[in-house]
């Protein structure tokens, strides 16, 4: 274990009450995507005490903060916002904005990113620049379809960024232990919706409609039939229909439109282009039946995560270090998707997964009682902190 590293573990667990009392407060005040104004102020504010250079209001609420010595600048991100869900816990931290709530982790991902800024901002010297990314809006998008991330790239907070590095809360992995992998590590995300129009009428009498909701449900089935029957079975990929809607409300009112949602999640670009294909294929049955179809389908939504080779050795070759192999572990690929993702495309990066999982039962992650051991958080920004020194020396 190197100087730094002892240092940085040592000094993380020394603020471990501090790193857990910031998270418990940032996960009282939850606040939405793009909405993420009180958390900024706060992120800023520490970022200001601990010497960085600090820009607000990037990417709409978003904060960078640059410690500089003008040599290789390596990016550590964190995403802020929660989501609207209504928490269902009885815990002394439980959301204070009724209907909104941190049910994913991005309350400890904020608590991690700025004390990894405190450990490094504690040095008497770096050998290169880290430049900190509080992102907004990781969980939706605005109404141009764009993310925190993206929005964060166009404005040019990557530019001379020669890495970058994030962490994600993982609930079903024990607290103590981090995943790092190399590779395709979370899968990319496309949304689709499907309007079938048919004809509708009285209830009694069926034949003198084109039933909209029977052809819905014969789209759906033969959806449900593409990842086994139209994908190699090595290729792992989801599709989801997640919402049915009916123009009729009645049991005695035949629909004549329907329209369904759905995500679809995949990890190779291949097959993310082959699966919009098949959804059209899909669709185009109910033109043998005298109904007719438009769908929508957006690609434009979040990359496959990819974690550069080079910088997941180093962040594991750090985690091992601080905290033993026995405690750095592989995990299957996710089908989460990440707009981390668009800032790995514009640098080298890498993403851990740093566990949390519950001792009384495995939470689900944006679920109302979603929560999160807090024993091994104070691992999160020491791992951090040591991949991005490791990785400033890089270019010494």
């Amino acid at each position: 274990m190197s100087n730094s590293s002892k240092n940085f573990l040592e000094r993380s667990k020394s603020m471990e009450k501090e790193i857990i009392d910031l998270r418990r407060l940032l996960h009282r005040h939850p606040e939405l995507s793009f909405q993420e104004t009180e958390t900024a102020r706060l992120s800023a504010e520490r970022l200001r005490s601990l010497g960085f250079t600090v820009r607000e209001s990037i990417a709409r609420t978003g904060v960078v903060g640059d410690l500089s010595s003008g040599k290789r600048i390596i990016g550590i991100r964190a995403d802020m916002d929660g989501l609207p869900i209504l928490e269902s816990n009885k815990a002394g931290y439980t959301s204070e904005n009724k209907g909104v709530m941190h049910a994913c982790g991005h309350d400890a991902h904020v608590s991690c990113g700025l004390h990894a800024a405190r450990l490094l901002a504690e040095m008497d010297s770096l050998p290169g620049s880290v430049r900190i990314l509080m992102q907004p809006a990781e969980e939706a998008v605005d109404e141009e379809g764009k993310s925190g991330a993206c929005r964060m790239v166009e404005e040019g907070v990557m530019d001379g960024v020669s890495a970058v590095i994030g962490l994600h809360m993982d609930a079903s992995i024990p607290a103590g232990k981090v995943a790092i992998m190399p590779g395709p590590v979370m899968a990319s995300c496309d949304m689709f919706e499907i309007v079938i129009q048919g004809k509708g009428g009285h209830g009694a009498y069926p034949e003198t409609t084109i039933d909209a909701v029977v052809l819905a449900a014969q789209v759906i089935n033969a959806i449900q039939q593409i990842i086994s029957r139209r994908i190699p079975a090595l290729e792992p990929a989801v599709i989801t229909v997640g919402s049915v809607q009916s123009s009729s409300t009645r049991g005695n009112v035949i629909s004549d439109r329907v329209t369904l949602i759905g995500t679809v999640r995949s990890f190779n670009e291949d097959v993310r282009k082959k699966l919009q294909v098949e959804i059209e294929r899909c669709c185009k049955l109910v033109r043998a039946y005298g109904a007719d179809y438009t769908l929508h389908y957006e690609t434009g939504g979040y990359p496959t995560t990819v974690n550069d080779p080079k910088i997941a050795a180093v962040m594991r070759a750090a985690a091992v270090d601080l905290i033993g192999e026995e405690n750095v572990i592989t995990v299957p690929k996710k089908t989460w998707s990440e707009d981390f993702s668009m800032l790995a495309q514009a640098a080298p990066g890498a993403f851990m997964f740093l566990g949390g999982e519950m001792k009384d039962y495995t939470r689900s992650h944006h679920s109302p009682d979603f929560d999160i051991d807090e024993s091994g958080l104070y691992i999160g920004p020491a791992i951090l902190a040591e991949t991005a020194l490791r990785l400033m020396r890089e270019g010494e």
